[in-house]
């Protein structure tokens, strides 16, 4: 019998619950921890070329996770604010980072003040949205006006020309958490791939301004290599991931 298909509000929760399982073990992954040295440098040069100096800004971390980006940018001097919906991530996000705010909230329904922070960045949280023009408009009220918005996300669907040469030689195991991301993979708005032309042209319907997208990715590539096996380096290198930075703009 087919199943009835999820409904906004259960997908959400499936979508909250399953990071809630992966919290755990999730900083094991080299690809979603930062390493201390040429890494975490190299994250920091690409935050520093979209957004500016720090200077004290207030940041929004959207999707914290267990505060790997928050980390990084309070290393660099921001005002950093985290916000996930898990709370298991939330609690090794805390540990980490005990002087840092982390609200627990949907990162489409932020519940935050209107115009209440200065920077907002998210990584990898754009594929997973519900309601992309809905959280956009969300992201735009939030910041005040000049603020700015950084997008690290990609395209985890379509198979790159790497992936389609190692799916002779690999396949990667059938299991439970596999089979709960194709389900709510199927269901989310990017269900074909989050392409950036496509983020970029959502945003910039959302009333962003001074939209960048850049794919040059490949300082923070090389050295997550030195931690990856050499299949998981060249598939980061063959993917389309990329950063998409925007404005809201200032009252004239």
């Amino acid at each position: 019998m087919q199943t009835a298909p999820l409904s906004n509000r259960n997908l959400r929760d499936e979508i909250r619950d399953y990071w809630s399982d992966r919290a755990a073990t999730f900083d094991d992954d080299p690809g979603h921890r930062i390493s201390d040295g040429a890494e975490m440098s190299a994250w920091a040069a690409l935050f520093r070329r979209h957004l500016g100096p720090p200077e004290g800004r207030r940041l929004l971390d959207l999707a914290s996770g267990t505060g790997e980006i928050a980390r990084l940018c309070q290393g660099m001097g921001f005002v950093v604010t985290g916000l996930d919906w898990s709370e298991p991530m939330l609690e090794r996000a805390r540990s980490k980072l005990p002087e840092v705010t982390f609200l627990q909230a949907d990162a489409e329904r932020t519940m935050q003040p209107e115009a209440s922070t200065d920077v907002i960045v998210t990584r990898h949280l754009v594929w997973t949205l519900v309601d992309p023009a809905a959280a956009f408009a969300e992201w735009l009220r939030i910041l005040a006006p000049g603020g700015r918005l950084l997008v690290v996300d990609g395209d985890f669907v379509t198979k790159s020309w790497a992936a389609r040469l190692l799916g002779g030689l690999r396949r990667a195991p059938v299991n439970g958490q596999r089979t709960r991301h194709q389900r709510i993979l199927s269901q989310v708005h990017f269900s074909g791939g989050a392409r950036a032309d496509q983020v970029a042209d959502m945003l910039e319907a959302a009333g962003f301004t001074d939209l960048r997208v850049d794919t040059n990715l490949g300082p923070v590539h090389r050295a997550q290599a030195r931690q990856f096996g050499w299949q998981k380096a060249l598939l980061r290198r063959s993917e389309h991931r990329y950063a998409i930075s925007a404005r809201k703009p200032a009252p004239s």
